[in-house]
């Protein structure tokens, strides 16, 4: 495993190419990192009272970091997270000299890179790969930067990414099965890998010329990974996409369904959130969709719809429903479709 990916290195990359962060005095930072704190604290009574969801005495700790710290996370979780995917190519023989060949240090520069250009994007994120109990990443630069770059009221737009942040801390404390879910459908992508190399190098083919649509603004836009996967792999992303889609869409729904007397802003953020979404350099651009962040994108905003087109049919009391049990998610189609989820659970 370790000669197929150098994680440390991709460690070291990863910080060394992250975007360097914006200009804020030691005063103001603190100040920063206090409102941040004291945001999520405020957040999590408005996202009970918004999913009527009882979150557990709480066991996952919030933290407020810098790129850095992201980084750190990130990468040792993917290491946990790939370890079995990994370890499966690895004990393919053909494979695996090739990636003697090759070493571990590509790979890592490569991952690295991919991690550092992410660790200037994410706001905020909820991880249970590398402390299983959960902890909530508030990554202040970006925050920082957004807000400023959006020109929006920094109380308000901290308060509003928390709602978004916290509602994911909930949803995988709330519901006992959700984090284990999650890691069933990585481990359903690792268990179909194929490592037969003529498939394998069929598939790069296929990517390579995926990637070539890309850059000329066509393709599907839903990344590297869908590119490479089997049949049987693409079967379990769908499964992804339709949880991911539940997941974020609820989240995206409790951000902007709170009260206009909490966040008087929240209008004229949600607006320029959304063009800053469909903005970008072309380089950028080109990143997002090679690493399916377009994808990403949609997912916040099918799931959205699917979310509020729930609770305005049947309320939240019936949408919740949705947390029985892992047969009670909806499907990718499901999504495009609220009536037959409703149809389906709520005979």
């Amino acid at each position: 495993m370790a000669g197929i990916i150098d994680w440390d290195l991709a460690g070291r990359t990863a910080k060394k190419v992250s975007p360097a962060a914006p200009t804020v005095a030691r005063d103001e930072a603190d100040q920063v990192v206090a409102d941040l704190y004291r945001a999520s604290e405020v957040a999590a009574a408005h996202v009970a009272e918004l999913t009527g969801l009882t979150e557990p005495p709480v066991t996952a700790i919030t933290r407020v970091v810098d790129r850095s710290g992201w980084v750190e996370v990130n990468v040792a979780g993917m290491r946990t997270v790939m370890a079995p995917f990994l370890d499966k190519l690895s004990n393919a023989d053909s494979l695996s000299r090739v990636t003697e060949s090759i070493g571990g240090r590509v790979t890592g520069l490569q991952a690295g890179a991919v991690i550092g250009f992410l660790s200037g994007k994410v706001l905020g994120q909820f991880e249970f790969f590398d402390r299983p109990a959960g902890q909530l990443l508030l990554v202040a630069p970006n925050l920082v930067a957004v807000e400023r770059q959006l020109e929006v009221t920094p109380a308000d737009f901290r308060l509003w990414v928390c709602l978004h942040e916290v509602t994911h801390r909930v949803q995988f404390t709330a519901v006992p099965w959700m984090a284990q879910h999650m890691r069933d459908l990585v481990q359903a992508l690792s268990d179909t890998v194929d490592a037969n190399p003529d498939a394998l190098r069929q598939r790069v083919r296929e990517a390579i010329s995926e990637l070539a649509k890309v850059s000329r603004g066509q393709g599907n836009g839903d990344g590297i990974i869908s590119m490479l996967a089997t049949p049987e792999q693409r079967a379990v992303l769908e499964q992804v996409t339709a949880f991911m889609s539940v997941v974020e869409g609820h989240a995206e729904y409790v951000m902007n369904a709170v009260s206009p007397s909490i966040i008087p802003s929240q209008p004229l953020i949600e607006a320029r959130f959304a063009q800053r979404r469909r903005g970008g350099n072309p380089l950028d651009r080109l990143l997002r969709k090679v690493l399916g962040l377009d994808a990403k994108t949609r997912q916040y905003v099918d799931g959205s719809s699917f979310v509020r087109a729930i609770v305005d049919t049947i309320g939240l009391q019936s949408f919740n429903a949705i947390w029985a049990d892992p047969t009670s998610l909806p499907t990718k189609a499901e999504i495009a479709d609220p009536a037959a989820w409703i149809a389906r659970v709520h005979r």
